[in-house]
């Protein structure tokens, strides 16, 4: 689909140039990337901040704390980030999962196959694709694009694929069409640099190493996070002001 894949490309620079660096995912170790991953399903961002601000207070957002902590009183950590039962067993699942497999060791359980450990993933009680897809780029610094509802959104309405696509064929489809730029784009200027889209401060998560195809997926599935939130709504898009109007065959 060359035409889709250079509209892809379109809406990485524009993005990229109109916001700049999104700085995802905001968390202090990969650790709590996974946990947000879980924590997040069903839920607004601002419930799992509230979560995860109880399990850092009480000091057990680590693989040592998820294990030892009594599921009970999980379950009334991160009790605002809902479905709060079924959060707490999966996170305790995923943790018996990175110790019987693993070791306890994240960095084991990255040092393998792509392929491979997604495959082990998208076994475990709770995780799905998109789960499966964030834990690999975000705390794993995995080269796989996340697909969420707002890239189907955005896909649909630029008339690139269905949102009712397969997970799979829009994620073949972003890992193909997006590559890092010849060169570097330049600098956003700092007047800029206002938590424009969906970006955070940097954090330790954000500052993971990772290569530059990786990084790509991560800043273009964070852009499309801040074009889902502040412009294509759900039920009435504000395509006026969005960097990717440009990009209608016929504007609204």
């Amino acid at each position: 689909m060359p035409e889709a894949s250079q509209q892809i490309q379109g809406f990485h620079e524009k993005l990229y140039r109109s916001w700049g660096p999104q700085h995802w995912w905001p968390a202090r170790s990969a650790f709590e990337v996974i946990i947000g991953a879980y924590l997040t399903q069903n839920t607004a961002w601002t419930n799992v901040e509230k979560a995860l601000a109880s399990l850092r207070t009480e000091r057990i957002d680590s693989v040592a704390g998820i294990r030892e902590v009594p599921l009970r009183k999980l379950e009334n950590l991160i009790r605002p980030a809902g479905y709060f039962r079924q959060k707490a067993r999966r996170l305790k699942l995923f943790v018996k999962f990175l110790d019987r497999r693993y070791a306890g060791s994240l960095r084991k359980l990255f040092s393998q196959p792509t392929e491979q450990l997604r495959e082990e993933l998208l076994s475990l009680e709770g995780i799905g694709p998109e789960t499966a897809d964030s834990i690999l780029l975000y705390a794993g610094g995995h080269e796989v694009f996340v697909v969420d509802a707002y890239t189907r959104r955005i896909v649909d309405r630029h008339g690139i694929l269905p949102a009712t696509s397969d997970y799979e064929t829009i994620r073949r489809l972003f890992e193909e069409s997006l590559k890092p730029p010849p060169g570097t784009w330049p600098a956003i200027p700092a007047v800029e640099q206002r938590r424009k889209g969906a970006a955070h401060p940097p954090s330790s998560a954000s500052r993971l190493p990772r290569s530059p195809l990786a990084q790509v997926y991560n800043e273009m599935h964070a852009l499309i996070v801040g074009v889902g939130k502040d412009f294509c709504k759900k039920s009435q898009p504000q395509c006026d002001g969005c960097p990717l109007q440009q990009f209608l065959s016929v504007p609204k």
